[in-house]
Order: C-alpha cells, then structure tokens, then sequence
C-alpha cells in the first residue's frame, strides 16, 4: 500500500508540475541565448566587434549576481507563484526590449537589466522543488525541467534564425529585432498563466489526496530531520558552510564553457565554412541535443547510485576534452563532432549540480544556500562570453579560446572529485542528503 501511494503521489506531482517548469526553462534559455544567433546580423547592423559583444553579452551575470540572494528569500518568503510569476513578466519584458537595442550602451543596459529581472530564476526553482520531491526522486525530477535549457538550444537555433531570415523588413524592423519580439512576448504570457496556476505547497494542492499530502510531508520531514540532526540551520551558516563556496567555484569554472559554448556556439560554428544562418542554426542544435539525452540518463543513474560528484566529474572532462580537441584539430567536421562530444559533456550535468546545492540545508537557510552558490557561479557566465570575445579580438580565431575553456572545466572535474559530499539515497524514510565527510 505504501509504495502505491509514492509511486503514485510522485507520478502526479511530476505530470502537474513539471511541464509548467519545463515551459519557463524553454523560455529562459531561449531569452538567454538568442542573442548568439542576433549576433550573427546584430553585430554588422550596430557595427559591433567581438569584444563588444562578447562583454554585452556577458553582463547580464552581472546584473543576474546583484539580486539573486534576494531573490531566493522574497520567493520563500512570498511563494513561488506570485515571485516566480513576477520573474516571468518582467524578464519578458525586457527581452522583448532588446529589440530596440541601438547602440553598445543600449545593449549593455538591457541585458543588464534582464540579469536582474531573471535573478533568483534558477536558484528559485531548485528551492520550490525541494518542497515537492524527496531527495531521492530530486535528480530526476530537477532533470524533467533542466533538459528544456538544452531544448531550447536545440530548438532555439532554428526557430530564430527562420524568424531572422523570413521577418526581415518587415514593417521596417531588422529580423533580430523580430525575433527579440517575438520570443519574449510568451514569457510574459506564461508569467501570468502561472500566477493562476501553481500551488505553493504540498498543503496547497487539492489535486492530491490527503493520504497522498500526509506521505509527502512525512517524508521531508524526516529529511529535514537527518539534515538538521547535528543542529538546525540559520541563514548565517548559508555563508560559513566549505560546502557552498567549493560548489559555487566549481560550478562558476563549469560556466565559462558552458555559457561560452551557448552564446559563441554559432558564430564558431561559422568559422568552420561558408554556411548560412539557417544551417548555421541547424548545426546549432546537435551539441545541445546530446546534451538531452545525457541528462536523462545521467540523472537516472545518479539517483541509483546515489553519487553525485563523480558523475559531475566525469562530465565535466569530457567537455573538457570535446574543447581540446575541437580547437586542435583543423579539419572542419572533426572540429565540429568535437564541439558535439562537448556540449554532451557540459550540458548534462545540471540536474546534478542542482541536486548537490538544495541538498545542504533547510528552510532560510537552505533558500540563502542554493542562491549564494549560484550567485557566485555567475562569474562563469561572466567570464566565459567575454574571454571567448576578447581572445578572437586578439587572435582572429576561436581556437586559443577553447583551449583556455577547456583548462576551466579541467578545474571543475577536479573540483568536483574533491567535493566533500557522500550520498547513498535509499527508499527508507530516514534516507538521508548528501553529508560532509
């Protein structure tokens, strides 16, 4: 009877949830890295170099690192439907705006502005799903939204270079203004779709039963008693803990290459022959793909195991070695089938990144936790969009840049290993997060 009522009770929270988040990482990733396809015409059209783009590009981690912390504890404080909602609107807004960029400073000031609005995003989610999912069940379900990230770079290449190519002119606007357009518009339409439709908590959910609500709250409850078993948590320890600032280090190191490959991934693969924007978004789409697939069975396997730190290590190499090789080898289709073998790498380790950081602690302190560990591994984001532009500035190639990318996921797989963190989820209700050791 007991194993009906999980199997069941987890069934229903993944199907009523999980699709609504997977739509808001759809989106969010597709406002975060269109503006990699924009480049490829934005930059002639505005006159901008590398660098330029590549800084622009890279600030808005600035604006995301100012407001993330704060973020997290409003959405604790308020509930996720109504800050969550609040995110959506605003970030929609904005990236609708971009299309009004029109000179460097323009640009730098509204993707600015849509770090802030999309901070606390991430780390708001990974939250709201440690109030819904046992840790055991965490990876995959954290993996059910976080592979519509790699979707939408699958997807995201064709659909806005088609909008670049077909909405050009039209009504005197350029095809990348059309395109900023017409993909922030349906955030704002789902922020407002989930201001009616998401529950807070387990307690608020009259789609499940009260056996099914009474099971659920049991279970965390007893994972929050083995996590608190050596003392509870207060915000204060969400910055004293050895265990966020080596997962935030490690993590950032992980976003150079993988925010690197998301932003510059077309206009490298451009370097590699005479392709059009609409192939260029095709072969966009591989590396990403890969990505789907290895999270989904990386997920699977980690939450069997219960390890964490050694599959995250284990990817984070190969993206390394996807890196070197494709900037060592000259022959185009190597160097492309190299840039695959990375983005499988790189892009299939976040469920289990997210699975680490909301493993920690609870309650404040868990909020201020997951947010100060991705608050600091925004330098990544930072850093890698504007390394890649300033190194093509200088070289006149990509190739210098992923080697130096590649040294930075190096460091994330050995950081990873070294990670003081043992996990062995079992089915008991005592099954405990991941523990210093």
């Amino acid at each position: 009877m007991g194993d009906c009522i999980e199997k069941d009770t987890i069934r229903r929270i993944f199907w009523r949830i999980v699709p609504l988040f997977f739509a808001m990482m759809f989106l969010n990733y597709l406002d975060r890295i269109n503006i990699g396809f924009a480049g490829l015409r934005m930059n002639q059209d505005l006159g901008f170099s590398p660098a330029t783009f590549g800084f622009g590009a890279s600030i808005f981690f600035a604006g995301y690192m100012v407001l993330e912390v704060p973020s997290n504890l409003m959405l604790h404080w308020l509930g996720a439907r109504v800050w969550l909602s609040r995110i959506l609107i605003s970030w929609g807004a904005i990236a609708a705006g971009m299309a009004f960029t029109a000179n460097a400073w323009s640009f730098y000031a509204l993707r600015f502005g849509l770090g802030l609005a999309e901070a606390g995003f991430m780390p708001g989610v990974a939250l709201y799903f440690s109030y819904w999912f046992p840790a055991r069940y965490r990876a995959r379900a954290i993996a059910g939204y976080i592979i519509a990230g790699s979707f939408s770079a699958v997807l995201g290449g064709p659909i806005s270079t088609t909008l670049m190519t077909y909405c050009d002119g039209f009504a005197g606007l350029h095809g990348w203004q059309w395109m900023f357009i017409a993909e922030g518009v349906p955030t704002i339409l789902l922020g407002v779709f989930t201001l009616f439709y998401l529950p807070d908590r387990p307690a608020h959910a009259s789609w499940l039963s009260p056996e099914q609500r009474a099971w659920l709250e049991a279970e965390l409850q007893a994972e929050k008693d083995a996590i608190e078993r050596h003392g509870t948590f207060r915000l204060v320890d969400a910055f004293r803990d050895v265990r966020v600032w080596l997962l935030a280090i490690l993590f950032g190191f992980a976003l150079i290459g993988i925010y690197g490959m998301l932003i510059w991934l077309p206009q490298i693969i451009k370097s590699l022959g005479r392709l059009s924007d609409i192939e260029i978004g095709f072969l966009s789409a591989a590396p990403p793909l890969l990505g789907v697939i290895g999270t989904l069975l990386v997920s699977r396997s980690s939450d069997r195991s219960g390890d964490r730190k050694w599959h995250l290590a284990g990817l984070y190499t190969l993206g390394a070695i996807g890196m070197l090789a494709s900037a060592l080898t000259t022959n185009p289709l190597y160097a492309y089938l190299a840039l695959c073998l990375a983005g499988l790498g790189i892009n299939s380790g976040n469920s289990l990144f997210w699975s680490l950081n909301t493993s920690f602690m609870t309650g404040v302190a868990a909020a201020a936790a997951i947010a100060t560990v991705n608050t600091i591994a925004q330098f990544g984001g930072l850093i890698g969009p504007w390394l890649i532009g300033l190194v093509k500035n200088k070289t006149g190639s990509f190739s210098l840049a992923l080697i130096i990318v590649a040294g930075f996921l190096f460091l994330a797989a050995v950081m990873a290993a070294a990670l003081p963190v043992h996990a062995k989820p079992s089915r008991g209700r005592a099954s405990a997060a991941p523990r210093a050791v």
